[in-house]
């Protein structure tokens, strides 16, 4: 490559190779690179609704907390970095050279990400993480009409007497373990629809089975990590009362699946629908 100084100078990018195949694999790398950052920033903005709509839930209709600060912590810092980082991982997608440039005033995060990731997938999340929590209350007496309205009775130590939708009487020692039991299904459901939300972005169009289910070997490491530390951390005495979390029985992992399995649905339904009718306005709003 040939040029002036003052041109080398005055130019935004400066090729040390002009080779075709070479300044293709730069275009690939970065389109790859921009994608993946994207992926990690839907991800984590999902569970975002699902962490907030315990405390909303506890301030407007004053039911019983069903997350607390120090599990969102847990999530946080702990059963969600390992999946975040596992998108760096992530191959490139077959058909992406046959998308069109993208514009300089496109950002990374859209109106469209936006409605996607709090409007659609976090809704399914959060029902999913609040059923788990609603089926430990139900299975122990308290059904959901019961538990509206029950925030200050609850956590009232002076009330030992509590009745549920039986009638059974509850003191604050029971109801606090039931909390815990309760609040750890939360968990767990947030944990276990995460991992739809995971390869719910493992692409952006293609199917994950064309991707490669298990093509990411970092991120199925991620999935099998997250799990374990989850484990750990409900499992080893004295550390889950720490953290507000229960030993829950093995029953009470299974109620967020059918969401699972309802969200890894939905993504591959909605990536269908994106590639087979790109142009059309519900295609361009179930895509970030």
């Amino acid at each position: 490559i040939t040029g002036s100084d003052v041109s080398k100078q005055v130019a935004d990018m400066i090729l040390l190779d002009d080779n075709f195949a070479t300044i293709v694999s730069g275009i690939e790398e970065g389109r790859l690179i921009f994608d993946n950052l994207k992926k990690v920033i839907a991800y984590t903005f999902t569970k975002n609704l699902v962490e907030l709509l315990p405390f909303l839930l506890y301030v407007v209709a004053d039911v019983p907390l069903a997350l607390s600060t120090i599990t969102i912590l847990c999530i946080d810092l702990g059963t969600d970095i390992v999946p975040s980082i596992s998108y760096a991982y992530e191959k490139i997608e077959a058909d992406i050279l046959k998308r069109p440039p993208r514009k300089k005033t496109d950002k990374m995060v859209t109106s469209q990400m936006v409605t996607l990731c709090y409007g659609q997938v976090a809704m399914l999340e959060a029902s999913g993480a609040i059923f788990a929590y609603t089926v430990v209350m139900t299975e122990n007496g308290f059904w959901p009409s019961r538990l509206v309205g029950l925030r200050e009775a609850w956590e009232s130590k002076s009330v030992n007497d509590l009745r549920d939708s039986y009638g059974q009487e509850w003191t604050y020692e029971q109801r606090h373990n039931l909390d815990l039991a309760a609040q750890t299904a939360y968990f767990i459901g947030v944990v276990i629809l995460q991992f739809a939300n995971l390869y719910g972005n493992k692409t952006t169009r293609r199917s994950v089975f064309q991707q490669g289910i298990f093509g990411n070997r970092f991120m199925v490491f991620a999935m099998v990590f997250t799990i374990g530390l989850a484990c750990f951390l409900l499992y080893v005495p004295t550390l889950d009362r720490a953290l507000n979390l229960a030993p829950n029985r093995f029953l009470w992992w299974l109620p967020p699946i059918p969401f699972f399995l309802y969200l890894f649905a939905f993504n591959e339904a909605r990536k269908f629908f994106i590639r087979k009718y790109p142009d059309r306005f519900p295609a361009r709003q179930l895509t970030y």
